[in-house]
């Protein structure tokens, strides 16, 4: 199906949008932090029970940069963009850090998410060991991310990093997890080179949530197991209309 495009007016800054596909609404967020739509091909797999949303976050792509990539921000950004498709009950969701932020999302706005889906992400701790595993791997193994090559400014995954950091720190944060009443999964592929333990502890401390792998799948799990991630990614739509539909009984 072909995307259709417009722009979503959120304070001075205008943000890139487009749309695919029909059925539930899904709000999807971009890794990075600071990168620009590169999620079509996730969007493909789902097309034919979900209208997709994609958007690039401020800085990003053709999106405005106004120098403020904090948390609360993109929340507010990807708000506004619920808002300007009429959408009143969406799923979020995403890939990298994109779970990261659309947890932040849920979290905020529980009265209009539905369920999260994670794409090889989601966690809330800033860890050294994680980071110094990441990068080991890294350099022994490298990471095939398709060719796609991301447009943004180079404050944007500096700002969002700092900003993150600090939001983790909140007190009251796990217990809002906790307490967070959705249905959850996170689809992680077994050769990322990304540490899953802080992902696993997430979906442990959701009540409805669900940790689930995909065999020999890297970080871009689409590139080289997109049919089984389209399966993973179709239980999970099927499993929140299921919750909410007894939940509504």
């Amino acid at each position: 199906m072909s995307n259709r495009e417009r722009y979503v007016r959120s304070g001075e800054a205008r943000i890139w949008t487009c749309t695919s596909g029909s059925g539930i609404p899904f709000l999807m967020f971009n890794g990075g932090p600071g990168c620009d739509d590169y999620l079509g091909p996730v969007a493909e797999l789902i097309e034919n029970v979900c209208q997709i949303v994609r958007f690039e976050p401020r800085g990003c792509g053709r999106s405005d940069w106004d120098s403020n990539y904090a948390v609360n921000t993109l929340v507010d950004d990807a708000d506004e963009v619920r808002q300007a498709y009429g959408l009143e009950n969406v799923i979020v969701g995403g890939h990298s850090f994109g779970p990261d932020l659309a947890l932040a999302y849920a979290l905020r706005h529980p009265q209009n998410v539905i369920g999260l889906i994670g794409i090889a992400g989601g966690r809330i701790v800033n860890d050294r060991t994680w980071h110094a595993s990441y990068r080991r791997n890294l350099n022994r193994v490298g990471e095939d991310l398709g060719g796609v090559v991301f447009n943004a400014h180079p404050s944007v995954n500096v700002e969002c990093t700092r900003s993150w950091r600090e939001y983790i720190k909140r007190p009251t944060l796990l217990r809002d997890i906790t307490e967070l009443e959705i249905p959850a999964t996170f689809i992680y592929g077994t050769d990322d080179i990304r540490p899953d333990w802080p992902t696993r502890q997430l979906a442990e401390l959701l009540p409805y949530g669900r940790f689930v792998e995909i065999d020999g799948a890297a970080h871009s799990i689409w590139l080289s197991h997109a049919s089984e991630l389209g399966e993973k990614l179709h239980d999970a739509i099927e499993r929140i209309s299921s919750f909410n539909a007894v939940q509504s009984s």
